[in-house]
């Protein structure tokens, strides 16, 4: 890597992580509100960014690749409360399992629902089948299914985003409290933005979000396919 090219992937690694604090200050100032989620604020900020300056997305996903990279080890630290909270998961074995199918199921049918009722193409519908797993989880799915991964990545990116917002909101409205079914429903429909979401809350929480993230996609992996074949 040349100097400029270091220079660049540093002030575009700065950008981003300080796009991240902005959201994180807007959440601490807006009082924890869902509506304000700080991985919504730093994607519209850098997508910003990006759009002014003219920066192709390819030039700064290879500027900020160190980012990318550390994805998958803070994924597999979400294991950690996983493993302290091991006898609180054993005891909820069967409802887990229970909310996890539903779950899946629930978010791949909708999926292809909406994008039938919106007059939407059945490359669309595929893509959208496992929108609630995380994106490389999706992207290999959609190419079991012959969807493409990238749009399935998209829309898996998309689906987080709007779970980690609309989360809160629906919790308020049906009246959940317990960490544990919060945790789960989190990790379950929204994958890493909606476990980010709630690690704060404690290790409980951040233990069943792991559960939904990692249910989720093998039951994805699994049903997909069968749903891809009942479309046609």
């Amino acid at each position: 890597m040349t100097l400029p090219q270091l220079a660049l992937a540093l002030i575009w690694i700065a950008a981003t992580i300080g796009a991240y604090v902005v959201g994180l200050a807007a959440r601490r100032r807006a009082r924890n509100h869902p509506l304000v989620n700080p991985v919504l604020i730093a994607l519209v900020l850098v997508a910003g960014l990006l759009f002014l300056t003219g920066t192709p997305y390819a030039d700064y996903a290879r500027a900020t690749w160190p980012i990318t990279f550390l994805l998958a080890p803070a994924t597999v630290a979400l294991g950690l409360p996983l493993a302290k909270n091991l006898r609180h998961v054993r005891a909820s074995l069967v409802p887990v399992l229970a909310g996890l199918v539903a779950g899946s199921v629930a978010s791949m049918v909708s999926g292809v629902c909406l994008v039938r009722w919106l007059g939407g193409s059945h490359a669309l519908a595929l893509a959208m089948l496992p929108k609630a797993a995380t994106t490389p989880i999706a992207m290999v799915v959609a190419g079991q299914i012959g969807a493409q991964p990238t749009l399935a990545a998209s829309l898996a990116m998309l689906g987080g985003l709007t779970a980690a917002v609309c989360l809160g909101l629906v919790f308020a409205l049906l009246r959940v409290t317990h960490g544990h079914a919060i945790g789960l429903a989190a990790g379950t429909a929204g994958s890493g933005v909606g476990a980010a979401q709630v690690t704060p809350l404690g290790e409980g929480p951040a233990a069943f979000a792991a559960i939904g993230i990692a249910l989720n996609g093998l039951i994805t992996a699994l049903l997909a396919p069968l749903v891809a074949a009942w479309l046609g």
